[in-house]
């Protein structure tokens, strides 16, 4: 299916030698290229600390796209489109001298360009820590001006990476400061799971069948699982895990924006503006956690040392950077519910660890038993409850789980009829015979023509820090003297199997 092209833009990356840069935004900009999704007017503004020249940036650029998984082969005659509108400017982020190195680069990449072609994009690919320092800098150089309008041309727009603070105090802050600059219309907090296709499906899996919507409630629905599994360690994060942890990393984001999707009501209309509002009722709408429930409703772990396929891993404390008595969690499970009339009573479970057995991400909805089972008693137990599962990654698909009988000779009105889960499977590349596009090339592109429903709004963000704020500081105050550890390769550890267990049922295998 055709995508609407971007507008005409300079995008200026503000850490734009980092890993980020490298690893997805380049790739992402040239894909666009490729598909033909940007116009002669686009241009890439880099600027970062390193010294370079425009000539370094573009042989990085070009060397960056050759390593990158995304990409199989650079097609050398999208490149040479690509190459001459890459620039750089070099200099100290934290200082005023270099915005105006910028404005200057960006006086003569607009010259010839028509008054209305000279939107800017500011994408800040650094370190939260820096976020309030170099946004105060965007608007007192007068390179990001607040407009009271999202018609306003030419545009500008400034999008932010997670985390959006580390706490909810400083998520607030964090708001008020960036907000009293920018208005929220130029804001776009970036998510890149919220880029992927499976997310995006799921409005429109519940809104546009009619089949699945009226069984979308307590009534229907036994709970739901929503899972972010990695076989990677902390790599070489260990100083930034140190300081985040998981729930910091994958749940005040990733995890409660997936719930939120799968438990908001339908929006009156498909907008930003309409699809937020509904999050955000949900986030406001989840029980919190207290001192006297958060033991009975969570668990945290550490990853040990171990072997897969015959290759040793070191334990979580001995990776680079990471304390050798750190009590910091890789692995962490909760049980969330959302107290509104839809979803009352339904327990929402989430879990997300490093080295785990298998990469997978999904929400899994699973349904109700039947009430009552006529096929005897040995049937009955092996009957499995239908589940509907949504893949985010990898192989992004959907699969619906069903009973069946099994072929044979059961003799009829009796009993002994054998029965069987059976799944229907549907996979994006099978379908569509091609592959979905990247996350950051979809949220790129969203920028570029002003959509924002895929964005997290400043609201939302603060909702989101209230449901895990008083876990993290809970844990943090009841540090405990040694972590509960489970093996590489696993499933997780056992305190996460006897959570959800406390609800007679069991976390899908990984």
């Amino acid at each position: 299916m055709p995508r609407t092209g971007a507008d005409p833009c300079t995008m200026i990356i503000l850490g734009a030698m980092g890993d980020l840069m490298r690893r997805k935004l380049m790739p992402a900009i040239y894909q666009m290229a490729k598909e033909g999704l940007l116009t002669d007017d686009f241009a890439v503004l880099g600027a970062a600390r390193e010294s370079g020249t425009h000539e370094a940036f573009r042989d990085a650029m070009r060397e960056a796209l050759s390593k990158s998984d995304e990409i199989q082969t650079v097609d050398e005659h999208v490149w040479e489109w690509l190459r001459p509108r890459l620039f750089y400017v070099c200099g100290d982020l934290s200082r005023d001298t270099v915005y105006m190195e910028i404005a200057k680069r960006l006086e003569t990449i607009d010259a010839t360009r028509d008054a209305r072609h000279r939107n800017r994009m500011f994408y800040l690919a650094v370190p939260p820590s820096v976020f309030t320092t170099i946004v105060q800098h965007l608007s007192t150089s007068g390179l990001a001006p607040r407009t009271t309008s999202d018609t306003v041309r030419p545009w500008v727009r400034v999008v932010l990476e997670k985390p959006f603070g580390r706490s909810l105090e400083t998520a607030l802050e964090l708001n008020t400061l960036v907000l009293s600059l920018i208005h929220e219309h130029q804001v776009y907090r970036i998510d890149h799971y919220l880029g992927k296709e499976t997310v995006q499906n799921v409005l429109v899996l519940r809104f546009a069948n009619s089949i699945f919507e009226p069984l979308w409630n307590r009534q229907w629905i036994d709970h739901v699982q929503i899972t972010a599994a990695e076989t990677v360690g902390v790599e070489r994060r260990g100083r930034y895990y140190e300081e985040a942890g998981i729930v910091r990393d994958m749940f005040q984001n990733h995890l409660l924006q997936l719930l939120a999707l799968t438990a908001m009501e339908a929006p009156s209309r498909m907008s930003a503006s309409g699809v937020r509002d509904e999050k955000v009722k949900v986030l406001k709408s989840i029980r919190m956690l207290t001192p006297a429930t958060i033991p009975d409703n969570t668990v945290r772990a550490q990853y040990g040392a171990g072997d897969i396929d015959g290759k040793q891993y070191p334990a979580y404390r001995d990776e680079p950077d990471v304390s050798p008595e750190s009590i910091t969690p890789t692995f962490a499970a909760m049980r969330l519910y959302v107290d509104n009339w839809r979803w009352n009573g339904v327990p929402f479970f989430l879990r997300s660890g490093k080295r785990l057995r298998r990469r997978t991400s999904e929400i899994a909805v699973q349904f109700r038993r039947p009430p009552h089972l006529m096929f005897g008693d040995a049937t009955a137990g092996s009957m499995q409850a239908n589940t509907l599962v949504m893949r985010v990654q990898p192989n992004e698909g959907m699969s619906l789980s069903f009973e069946a009988k099994v072929p044979g000779a059961a003799a009829a009105l009796t009993s002994h009829v054998e029965v069987a889960s059976v799944q229907m499977d549907f996979a994006y590349a099978d379908a569509f015979g091609e592959t979905t596009a990247p996350a950051y090339e979809t949220l790129l592109l969203d920028v570029m023509i002003g959509e924002a429903t895929l964005f997290t709004r400043s609201d939302e963000v603060e909702a989101q820090w209230r449901v895990v704020d008083p876990l993290i500081r809970f844990w943090e105050a009841n540090r405990p003297k040694f972590l509960d550890t489970y093996a590489v390769g696993s499933n997780g550890p056992d305190a996460a199997t006897d959570l959800i267990a406390k609800d007679a049922t069991a976390w899908r295998a990984l």
